[in-house]
């Protein structure tokens, strides 16, 4: 049997008087990949800060590699090498690849008084070298995409030699060659006993890349097995205790005809040429294809957040001018962006406030005054019909799980009353759970007669909830197929098919 690196036993955790760990564990050997799963506020992330040095823990024993020891702070994590790459990026977006990197270890030259950024770049491409990484490390992270800034997290970690390496959704953003990227760099550290704990709520990954599995719910340890000898669905089962809710197939004989937005000839420099589609009543129009496809600009561009070159936007047959994302709003257009915390939460201020922050003249009684006990019986409702995990309707939202926030921010635009939603990654980091009750979610608002445009990079949910589906592939739309007779080869088909 292999070296066991990391035993956690014990561990308790409270903030506030909410408790967030209870009675914890967890055993980590070298050149295992561990998958830690649980829904959101399960209490994973919590768990793995506490190794890392982010939290203390209340009670209980980290034993790392046989010595029993008290990690005060991320940089004592990282001196005994132990790492985290955290779903939520902390890279300084005006500093280059490398200085990310090496930031605070930079190498220095003779007398140590200036930097050495030659032999930093040198040592940041050797890096890449290792994950067959084509990236210039002297880019500012500004200019990245997403998925690229989450591999930059990822050969940070490996650069302080981690003998344990923590991944909190490591694939959220990326695409699937980037995928295959890291899934062969985790082989790579596997072979040479390096110890991982894989966070992620894609259950086909933890089954094809992880050796056990420690489910984990409402903050405390539920088992560990051997990731051969159990299925997804008992995974599931151990997750969330309790039935998860599966729409139907939608039915394209049900289909309404009356038309709630039109999008004509629409273009956008090098990424949106000459996109067109209608959207119905009580539809949802699924939007598939591969990252960089131009999906998030065509909702950008009809919710006014950039502006367009040319094209016209029709909303119940009216053509309109949306110069922003107020114009947006108040023509009955929502958009729930595919980063929450930079677009979508006010993170600072309390689940109240975001709740009611798009429809503060809906709640207001004159001369600047609003009126608190409607915000906070709206919330209440909110809360209680989105089964929002909060302490109250006044804890701030940057003290929510990922899949709360999102919970949060679909609460805001149902409180703004609005006819189309425009939702990207709704379930992005989102655990199986969470999933099943947005999934129910945007089926009955569909039915109570929304309009839903749902962008996603998972082609079972698009499959799952669309009544349509656009695919689309370098910035053009290359299909629109009914719901009915399509499979993901299909899709796939489509969305690697260049037109024009």
């Amino acid at each position: 049997m292999s070296e066991v690196l990391v035993q956690m036993e014990g561990i308790h955790k409270s903030f506030a008087g909410v408790q967030a760990l209870k009675d914890c564990r967890l055993e980590l050997r070298a050149g295992e990949v561990h998958a830690l799963v649980g829904e959101n506020g399960a209490g994973k992330s919590t768990l793995m800060k506490v190794l890392t040095g982010v939290y203390q823990k209340d009670e209980g024993q980290v034993i790392y590699r046989g010595k029993e020891v008290d990690i005060l702070s991320t940089r004592a994590a990282q001196e005994l090498g132990i790492s985290m790459i955290h779903q939520e990026l902390n890279l300084a977006p005006d500093l280059t690849v490398a200085q990310n990197i090496f930031i605070g270890r930079e190498p220095r030259k003779a007398w140590r008084l200036f930097l050495d950024e030659k032999a930093m770049n040198e040592q940041a491409r050797a890096l890449f070298q290792q994950i067959n990484l084509d990236l210039d490390p002297r880019t500012l992270v500004s200019e990245l995409t997403v998925a690229k800034q989450q591999m930059v997290e990822i050969v940070k970690a490996i650069s302080y030699e981690s003998k344990v390496l923590i991944m909190d959704e490591p694939t959220a953003a990326l695409s699937d060659a980037e995928i295959e990227d890291l899934f062969r760099m985790i082989e790579d550290l596997r072979g040479k006993g390096v110890g991982i704990v894989y966070i992620s709520h894609r259950m086909v990954e933890l089954k094809r890349i992880t050796d056990r599995i420690t489910v984990m719910r409402d903050g405390s340890y539920i088992d560990t097995v051997p990731t051969e000898e159990v299925s997804i669905d008992q995974i599931i089962a151990m997750m969330v205790g309790r039935q998860i809710y599966h729409t139907s197939t939608p039915d394209p004989r049900q289909e309404n005809n009356e038309i709630v937005l039109e999008v004509k000839g629409l273009n956008r420099g090098k990424q949106l040429k000459d996109i067109s589609f209608q959207l119905k009543k009580g539809e949802i129009l699924g939007v598939a294809g591969l990252v960089g496809a131009g999906r998030t600009e065509v909702a950008r561009a009809i919710f006014g957040a950039d502006p367009i070159d040319s094209g016209e936007i029709y909303i119940h047959g009216k053509k309109v001018s949306i110069a922003g994302p107020h114009e947006a709003v108040r023509q009955g257009i929502g958009y729930l962006s595919e980063d929450r915390k930079q677009y979508g939460c006010l993170l600072d201020m309390d689940v109240k406030a975001n709740v009611a922050v798009a429809s503060l003249r809906k709640f207001s009684k004159g001369f600047g005054w609003m009126n608190d006990t409607d915000i906070a019986n709206v919330s209440d409702k909110v809360v209680d019909e989105l089964k929002v995990k909060t302490p109250s309707i006044h804890q701030p939202i940057k003290f929510l799980s990922g899949g709360n926030q999102q919970k949060v921010i679909i609460g805001k635009w149902l409180t703004r009353d609005c006819d189309i939603l425009i939702f990207d990654e709704p379930t992005r980091g989102i655990d199986v759970g969470a999933k099943g009750e947005i999934y129910k979610l945007l089926d009955t608002l569909a039915r109570e007669g929304k309009s839903i445009i749902m962008i996603s990079s998972e082609l079972p949910e698009i499959l799952r909830l669309s009544h349509r589906i656009l695919v689309m592939c370098e910035g053009r739309i290359t299909a629109e197929l009914g719901n009915h007779e399509v499979t993901q080869e299909t899709i796939m088909s489509y969305a690697t098919k260049r037109v024009g």
